[in-house]
């Protein structure tokens, strides 16, 4: 059961995903069937204000930290990213025989806490680059809006946090308060997909005269029956050269950028036109709706018509 839930807060805490933490587990909900939760805000000292990342907003906890010791959940809200994290937190969290939730870039406390290591995890797909670096051993899975690894949960961004805590509640104590609660907060208890949707994908740059104008064609021409074959007739080199220089100037092969540039086309379609799948898949040299589906639901996690619902301008 989920009994108590401490909050550690440290400087330049986020607000937002404090509050989400604030919601899901501080109010008293009990009216409405939700077991009574006993909530602690806690810092390294009770009663002093803590900095938020918002000029002139503090918060201030009432425990210290080692209210974490005998907590059943301990969720970390996002914080400032930095190199070094609170020895006493850290300490605390090491020592605690509670399950962990972070949200966002809390992820980076449980890996200065040195607890990620062989783990799965995620965080925010901005701070993906960092993350990998400084915690090499941790099994990072960037794709997903969050990771149960047993006593760890880990989520990605602000709106992720949401999605591991009612995942959290319907673990410990059932579909039935997960869904009350979700209700309560005008949410989804359950979202499809996983963070590669919010992602802005990379598009590889070419630095060689030689290649830029035949990528701006193709750009220009995406509709057409591209292959590396044409690509290379029009850059007037042979196939094998054309592909090793390709992947030198580039980073990536020609089929996996012209597949790439074919998504991300039909994903500005999907977001700005009314355009069934069909036509988006024939704009975007896909050629057919399964081919379209198969391609873009590997490089963005979701299908096209769930990318429409969500990110539809129109």
């Amino acid at each position: 059961m989920l009994r108590s839930v401490a909050v550690p807060l440290i400087d330049g805490v986020a607000p937002f995903e404090f509050g989400l933490l604030c919601e899901v587990f501080g109010y008293d909900r009990t009216d409405d069937g939700v077991p009574p939760i006993d909530f602690r805000v806690c810092g390294e000292f009770p009663n002093q204000p803590v900095a938020t990342q918002v000029p002139g907003v503090t918060i201030t906890p009432e425990f210290g930290f080692e209210a974490l010791h005998d907590a059943d959940l301990v969720a970390l809200p996002a914080a400032r990213v930095r190199e070094e994290y609170p020895e006493k937190l850290l300490r605390a969290i090491q020592e605690t025989g509670a399950t962990l939730l972070s949200v966002c870039s809390a992820a980076f406390i449980l890996g200065a806490a040195g607890l990620l290591d062989d783990r799965r995890c995620t965080t925010h797909w901005r701070e993906v680059g960092q993350f990998r670096e400084r915690f090499p051993k941790a099994q990072l899975d960037p794709d997903v809006l969050f990771v149960d690894d047993g006593n760890i949960i880990t989520s990605a961004g602000t709106a992720a946090g949401i999605d591991a805590c009612l995942h959290l509640v319907r673990r410990e104590l059932g579909t039935k308060v997960a869904n009350t609660i979700a209700r309560r907060m005008v949410v989804p208890p359950q979202r499809d997909g996983g963070q590669r949707q919010f992602v802005e994908l990379p598009i590889p740059e070419c630095s060689s005269d030689s290649l830029e104008p035949v990528l701006e064609q193709v750009l220009d021409t995406i509709a057409d029956n591209h292959t590396v074959a044409s690509m290379a007739k029009l850059a007037v080199m042979s196939e094998r050269t054309f592909a090793r220089r390709f992947v030198a100037e580039t980073g990536t092969t020609p089929n996996k950028w012209l597949s790439l540039q074919r998504v991300l086309h039909a994903r500005r379609l999907l977001e700005e036109t009314d355009l069934d799948v069909d036509a988006v898949a024939a704009r975007s040299g896909f050629g057919t709706a399964a081919l379209l589906r198969h391609h873009f639901h590997r490089v963005v996690g979701v299908a096209p018509s769930d990318y429409r619902r969500t990110f539809s301008c129109r």
